[in-house]
């Protein structure tokens, strides 16, 4: 089991994983379009079947070389749903889940060490974003109260009621087509409504959407700081092996100096006396 996890860990084998996760990628994404699959559909389908046999292959052999271990890694149960997913029959009722196939391009994450480290920060980052999610919300149901009441018998498409205002300034802070769009026209009519959108834009998305990004960078840069000491722990972890190699080889050197040098001190007395 010990060999098996070597080849698995290897860094041979993540290239030629990633190879294939490559290749798979293109060919599911040649499999939509009717010319490719009209010149080489056979061998695109049977491709993807020998990639998908690999990939079971791969899972079963961590399942051997890990055991009840292989559930502790949640990169390793990620990459089980993703193959998980393509075993699905290809049924009326399911045949949904066979197009979620192109999720195992998704399985780079998990060969792929900066990727991993983007979505640990990523993930890190979820309690920060749901604080400001909350706020987010908030804002959204004050301002669409707000311009429900104020315009919304002057554009009841667009302000008519809570959630018809929430998506109108949903677009608004996007900024997609929000002046001559949906202000402008609004100013036509209450000429001072720049006082209500110019504030929210500033709310919305000059503040709290970069609060995301904040957040998100310092979830990362800690994620990396994370690796980046876990590393240099590691290679104190081998300095410190090295010298204890090195103590026991001068050791074992001068040990063998003391036995050598008490057998050849006589010799020169010897040859004294003789003289």
């Amino acid at each position: 089991m010990s060999v098996l996890k070597t080849i698995l860990e290897s860094g041979r084998f993540e290239v030629f994983i990633t190879t294939l996760i490559v290749i798979n990628a293109i060919t599911i994404g040649l499999e939509t379009v009717p010319a490719a699959m009209a010149a080489a559909g056979n061998l695109l389908v049977f491709l993807d079947q020998m990639i998908l046999a690999v990939f079971i292959v791969e899972i079963a052999c961590r399942f051997l070389a890990y055991r009840h271990r292989f559930f502790h890694d949640p990169w390793r149960i990620f990459d089980l749903a993703v193959v998980s997913l393509s075993l699905v029959p290809a049924t009326t009722g399911l045949s949904v889940f066979r197009a979620l196939r192109i999720l195992r391009v998704l399985r780079l994450i998990t060969v792929v060490p900066s990727l991993r480290r983007v979505v640990g920060g990523l993930v890190a980052a979820l309690p920060g974003m749901g604080s400001i999610v909350v706020l987010l919300a908030l804002i959204f149901y004050v301002f669409s109260v707000i311009a429900t009441k104020l315009y919304g018998p002057s554009f009841p498409e667009w302000f008519g009621t809570i959630p018809a205002s929430a998506y109108t300034l949903f677009q608004i802070m996007t900024l997609e087509s929000w002046s001559m769009g949906i202000v402008r026209p609004v100013m036509e009519v209450y000429p001072v409504a720049w006082l209500f959108f110019v504030p929210f834009i500033i709310c919305t998305t000059f503040t709290v959407l970069n609060l995301f990004i904040g957040i998100i960078v310092s979830a990362m840069q800690a994620e990396h700081e994370t690796a980046a000491a876990s590393e240099r722990e590691e290679l104190h972890g081998e300095q410190a092996l090295i010298l204890a190699e090195l103590r026991s080889m001068r050791a074992e050197i001068a040990g063998l100096s003391e036995k050598i040098m008490p057998d050849s001190a006589p010799a020169p007395a010897t040859d004294q006396i003789q003289r």
